[in-house]
């Protein structure tokens, strides 16, 4: 597969180049190469073609909305643990309407997602090259194919696509909000943040940053003042019902995960952070350097007055960048691989950036000086440049060790947990409590087990009440002795290489060691069953043919 990706990226590097003299007059060869630019998103995305963790906890959020429990992971227990309201009834849809599989809608989905992300960035561009496009001259429209192009090489998008996550939704609003605004349509702006804020978090930057921008406009009286306040009313007419909703129904305002991770002190979240973005602006140090050379060249040249509109969206773009970057910073990053909190940023930057190439130029040409004759070499670095970067972005999706390596591993300890968890769905009695620190993977196939998660996300008690230390929240004590399980799972990355006897401290005096051999491979499981229940649940899981008891040597 990695062979298939950097061969279709080849081919289209080749044609966009070869072909790019015809890309503004002929249509027919812009569809081939948008249509062979959709292709290499679906095979870099298929590439990695995991789901994540994340991801299957919300899986369960919507499969017990589509049975009628509601929007609980655990029936009975009401618990906001998730961030991504949106993207759950999605997702919910396709089981309640029809009783498709959830997994597979959120996989199809998100799929769907990045390639809708890969042709909003080519409209996008296009649209806000033409508000720039003095009267009279002919718009461009191949420039939209670099910024598609570049889109489509984003490794984070690639990884997240078929992830089953909310990701490559939250990116697509995102896109759809920037494409309303230079559509001079507030409103649907309105509407589009508010369910970008109802997918993620992060929402609330392009929310308060899109506000700002209608306000500028409106006191530029580029915008009446009906803009912002029609922007404003878009968005609240879906969020305070939600709020009204989560507060009935949970009772809080903030969900589990958010209140697990910002429970710290603002010192330790950046600690934590600032490591994160290091670490992505190190692998996409190609689109950072697009971004700051676009940003140079706006500030350098000063605009006409059909050109301010245009720029000033350029700049809502970089700044919803830059928000979200320290968005991320500030949560103190995120555990999972391929940066997931930053997967809007190379998009953003490709978007922006451009759409300034396009911009400047319809400045120039609207100008009658000698200018223009030095543009046409220039123009010729368009499509050299931007398949450049976009080999670049997808040699380091797979070279870099935060992406490829690190998701196959991934997928491996989600299988294994998922292993385990439909064990202990199928030999501990229904109802059993199980703790964990992957609560989605065991829950995958865990059947009627009650899943507590020991790091709070889907736990009141422990996201609000707990001690937060290094951007989780823990409380063993309430585990070990409030909700008291059948069975502690400690390990969150899969099968052990060897027989491990030592148990964990926090679990020590009220539970035991239990390990199984996995039949047929070297693999081991430990699990702790609770002291008084051990030779009753050891008897049940050793009943299963794939996991042998092993007792620990004395």
């Amino acid at each position: 597969m990695v062979y298939a990706v950097v061969v279709a990226w080849l081919v289209l590097a080749a044609i966009v180049v070869l072909t790019w003299g015809r890309l503004d007059t002929d249509r027919g060869w812009r569809g081939l190469v948008l249509a062979l630019t959709l292709g290499l998103s679906l095979l870099h995305q298929l590439l990695f073609s995991t789901v994540t963790e994340d991801a299957l906890v919300s899986f369960r959020y919507a499969q017990n909305i589509a049975d009628g429990n509601g929007p609980v992971f655990n029936p009975g227990e009401r618990v906001e643990g998730y961030t991504n309201f949106f993207w759950l009834v999605l997702i919910a849809l396709p089981r309640a309407a029809f009783g498709a599989d959830v997994e597979t809608a959120a996989v199809v989905f998100g799929v769907v997602a990045v390639l809708g992300c890969v042709l909003l960035a080519y409209f996008v561009v296009n649209r806000i090259a033409a508000a720039a496009v003095p009267a009279g001259a002919e718009p461009r429209p191949a420039i939209g194919v670099a910024a598609a192009v570049l889109t489509a090489a984003a490794g984070g998008l690639a990884v997240y696509g078929p992830s089953g996550s909310e990701v490559p939704l939250f990116v697509l609003l995102i896109l759809a909000v920037g494409y309303s605004l230079v559509a001079r349509r507030p409103v649907v702006a309105g509407v589009l943040v508010a369910f970008a804020v109802m997918t993620s978090p992060q929402g609330l930057v392009i929310a308060v940053l899109g506000g700002l921008w209608l306000v500028g406009a409106a006191v530029r009286k580029k915008h009446s003042w009906w803009a912002p306040v029609g922007y404003l009313l878009g968005a609240l007419v879906f969020l305070i019902p939600r709020l009204a909703w989560r507060l009935t129904f949970y009772h809080h305002y903030l969900p589990a995960p958010l209140a697990a991770r910002l429970g710290g002190s603002v010192g330790s979240q950046v600690a934590i952070g600032w490591p994160y973005l290091s670490g992505f602006a190190l692998a996409h140090q190609g689109f950072l350097l697009l971004g700051l050379v676009a940003a140079v060249a706006l500030l350098l040249r000063r605009a006409n007055g059909v050109a301010l509109e245009a720029r000033a969206l350029i700049w809502l773009l970089f700044a919803t960048a830059a928000g979200l970057a320290a968005s991320a910073v500030l949560a103190g990053g995120d555990p999972g691989p391929s940066w997931r909190l930053l997967a809007p940023v190379p998009p953003l930057l490709a978007v922006g950036s451009v759409a300034a190439y396009g911009v400047l130029t319809a400045d120039v040409e609207g100008k009658p000086s000698p200018g223009p004759r030095a543009w046409p070499a220039a123009t010729r670095l368009v499509p050299v440049t931007a398949c450049g970067l976009a080999g670049i972005a997808v040699l380091v999706s797979v070279f870099s060790p935060e992406m490829l390596d690190r998701v196959r591993d991934w997928r491996a300890h989600g299988t294994e947990l998922a292993e385990i968890g439909g064990w202990l769905g199928e030999y501990l009695p229904p109802g059993s409590v199980v703790s964990a620190a992957a609560p989605g993977a065991l829950a995958a196939h865990g059947g009627q087990l009650l899943i507590v998660d020991v790091l709070g996300r889907t736990d009141d008690h422990i996201a609000r009440e707990g001690r937060h230390d290094g951007g989780v929240a823990t409380d063993y004590d309430y585990v070990v002795n409030g909700r008291r399980p059948t069975v502690a799972v400690p390990a969150d990355g899969g099968y052990a290489d060897r027989q491990r006897c030592t148990i964990d401290p926090v679990y020590a005096g009220k539970y035991e060691v239990a390990t199984f051999r996995r039949v047929g491979t070297p693999f081991w499981v430990s699990v702790y069953p609770r002291t008084e229940q051990a030779e009753t649940v050891v008897s049940d899981l050793d009943k299963g043919p794939d996991f042998r008891y092993v007792p620990c040597p004395s």
